[in-house]
């Protein structure tokens, strides 16, 4: 009797647990800043502007994605789940997943911070070893508040960390630990323009405070834009998966089969209020951290260059509205006075034309090359230009009026007000 008695009594003490764990995760959503559009007709969908080059003055927001779409958030807790106890050594017939995360977890760390002085409030994320100097890739959403970070390695030792440099726009942070452990090595990070839809990957990560977590899934799709949570501007290239990644997983390493970093869990789509995996993930690339990691090393913060121009893709309304040839290219809808594109006399819409019964947007520029290469639609555009350089001076050609114009633009450094 009284072992039952204390089987009943512990089942509710772990179900009030991990009811608490669930309300502290979803009482975090303020971490979400929505994705900022352009322009979307009545009927179509609005997709997300990469904002890295695009001033929103007054935007209009997408419903259907602002209202779900989340950082994911940094989970709040009293402290973070110590790490997974060590693993004897596997036999030689361990399925090839079981060594992969043997492989790869010295590489991984969570990471918990306190939010104030008086160490009352904390949370915990993700990170991974990026060099033998001790620096470490997170989310900048995971240590912006931070007054004190504490890093705990896959063994479960921990060591204080600094923040080394952070960047808002691509929500990427590196900190760093004095000395790393004999037991660990930093994970080598791959080239995101290699993946493809369909192509297997794991996440591992601190989700929920359970450090050291892998799931496994594929690539869902890559070219995404997401916002980066803080500011107006927007991350290129992102990688959609459904490898599950909840509340804890921020900052932590998506990484291919070869045991690569291929991104950096950055954002889940929710449904609700449920803070927590619903199969649709986002991941920051990894060539947006090999541009931005070394340089937040070196000086602490990135400059990002800059355009100033609005728009979109070129669908069959704007097509039609526009006579144009094709539907490739980047219509612009806006140019912002004193920006690098007004200088260099880009056009924006001059008016509207009824197409579809829809007010569609015509007379501004459609880009459709950039320094001879093509231009596929407005993302491309963008991705372009944020993985130029400020002062770079680029050749656009645009359709203008039924005839194509070369520009040449010099493009700036984004401005700090706009953050």
């Amino acid at each position: 009797m009284n072992n039952r008695r204390f089987a009943v009594a512990a089942g509710i003490g772990c179900s009030l647990l991990f009811l608490a764990m669930i309300v502290a995760a979803g009482a975090v959503v303020m971490f979400f800043v929505p994705v900022n559009t352009v322009f979307a007709p009545e009927g179509e969908s609005a997709a997300p502007q990469e904002a890295e080059q695009v001033v929103v003055e007054t935007p209009a927001e997408s419903a259907e994605i602002s209202a779900t779409q989340v950082a994911i958030p940094t989970l709040q807790a009293e402290a973070a789940e110590a790490a997974p106890p060590a693993q004897e050594e596997l036999p030689e017939d361990a399925p090839a997943l079981a060594q992969f995360y043997r492989d790869v977890t010295p590489g991984v760390v969570s990471v918990r911070i306190s939010t104030d002085q008086s160490l009352t409030g904390t949370g915990a994320g993700s990170g991974f070893i990026l060099n033998e100097a001790g620096h470490i890739v997170t989310n900048n959403h995971v240590v912006a508040a931070a007054n004190q970070i504490t890093v705990i390695f896959h063994d479960g030792f921990e060591a204080p960390a600094e923040i080394v440099g952070t960047d808002d726009d691509s929500d990427l942070a590196v900190i760093q630990v004095d000395s790393l452990p004999e037991n660990v090595r930093p994970l080598p990070v791959g080239d995101s323009d290699q993946v493809t839809a369909g192509e297997q990957v794991v996440a591992i990560g601190n989700p929920f405070g359970y450090g050291g977590s892998m799931t496994t899934g594929i690539v869902s799709a890559v070219g995404r834009i997401i916002p980066s949570g803080v500011t107006r501007f927007s991350i290129p290239q992102a990688i959609q998966t459904d490898a599950a990644i909840n509340p804890g997983n921020s900052g932590g390493p998506l990484l291919n089969m070869a045991g690569e970093v291929i991104g950096v869990n950055a954002q889940i789509r929710t449904a609700g209020s449920t803070m927590a995996n619903s199969g649709v993930g986002f991941a920051i690339p990894s060539n947006v951290v090999r541009l931005i990691a070394p340089v937040l090393i070196e000086e602490g913060s990135y400059e990002w260059p800059y355009l100033g121009v609005e728009g979109g893709p070129v669908g069959l309304a704007v097509q039609r509205a526009n006579d144009l040839p094709n539907q490739q290219g980047a219509y612009i809808h806006n140019v912002v006075a004193g920006t690098p594109a007004a200088e260099a006399g880009m056009q924006g819409t001059t008016g509207t034309e009824t197409v579809l019964g829809q007010e569609i947007p015509v007379g501004g520029d459609v880009v459709v090359s950039m320094n001879g290469e093509p231009v596929i639609d407005f993302a491309d555009l963008l991705t372009r230009v944020a993985f130029s350089e400020p002062g770079e001076e680029v050749t656009l050609t645009v359709m203008r009026d039924g005839e194509m114009q070369e520009l040449s633009v010099v493009l700036a450094t984004r401005p700090e007000s706009q953050n």
